[in-house]
Formats: C-alpha cells, structure tokens, sequence
C-alpha cells in the first residue's frame, strides 16, 4: 500500500510564486483603490487610473490596453473588490467598466506582472491577455 506523501497547498505554491514577484508598487489588494492619476508599476509598465475615467496599461508610455471607460463618469477610481470583481467607479458608486470577475467573497490580489499581464489572482480569475514576451503565466 502507497504510503502518503506530505505536500505543500497548491495556494501556499501560488503565494510563492506571487510574491516572488510582487512589491508594493505593482500589486493591489482586495477593497484596495486607485484613484484618478494613481498607478501600479512595474519597470516599463504601468497601469493608470487615468483623470479621464479610462484604466489604463502603458509600456514605455505607449497605451497596450484599456478598460475602455474613457469620458463615461467623473471623478473615477478602480477598486479590487472583495468578490473578485475589478471595477471602475465614476462619481461616488457608478460603475462603468468591470472585469466581471466576482466570483465570491474572499482575499484577491491585482498584479502587474514583470510579463506585462496584469492578474487577479485568488486562483487565477481575470488576465489582461498583454504579456509581451508571450509566455502564459495563466
């Protein structure tokens, strides 16, 4: 008979692996904000809550992808949420672009990552699809 072999979560792996590549300045917590001008970063990369209400991803200042919410609400701000779900808020609690990842109440992590992919990850629920080098982290 096999005896059982101890082994290490795949979650406590994943949280490995993550923070092997995480500061700061290119994660974002759940219930964690960024308001207008605010930013991740990460070398040549980063993505701006923009003053014109659209989120934004750069390279090396040269816009790679956006939410697309550009001029839809004032006074925006984007908000990892609780249930997985990153939304763009305009003008108190209008939301007017969301990834559509809500997928239950837990701790997620928004993460630029050193690719260019910017992740939620509470188990990997949302991609960007910009990694530049293309090698799939997802």
């Amino acid at each position: 008979m096999a005896t059982p072999t101890s082994s290490i979560p795949i979650s406590s792996v994943l949280l490995i692996i993550l923070f092997s590549f995480t500061s700061a300045d290119n994660t974002l917590f759940s219930s964690g904000i960024l308001t207008a001008g605010k930013y991740l970063s990460y070398n040549n990369y980063q993505l701006i809550m923009q003053k014109d209400c659209d989120l934004v991803l750069y390279d090396s200042g040269k816009p790679v992808w956006s939410s697309g919410s550009k001029g839809k609400a004032r006074q925006c701000y984007v908000e990892l949420q609780s249930d997985g779900n990153l939304v763009v808020y305009g003008e108190g609690t209008v939301p007017v672009w969301a990834s559509k990842t809500n997928v239950g109440i837990g701790n997620y992590v928004l993460v630029l990552q050193p690719d260019r992919n910017v992740v939620i990850y509470g188990g990997a629920i949302w991609s960007s699809a910009t990694n530049a080098r293309g090698a799939e982290l997802l």
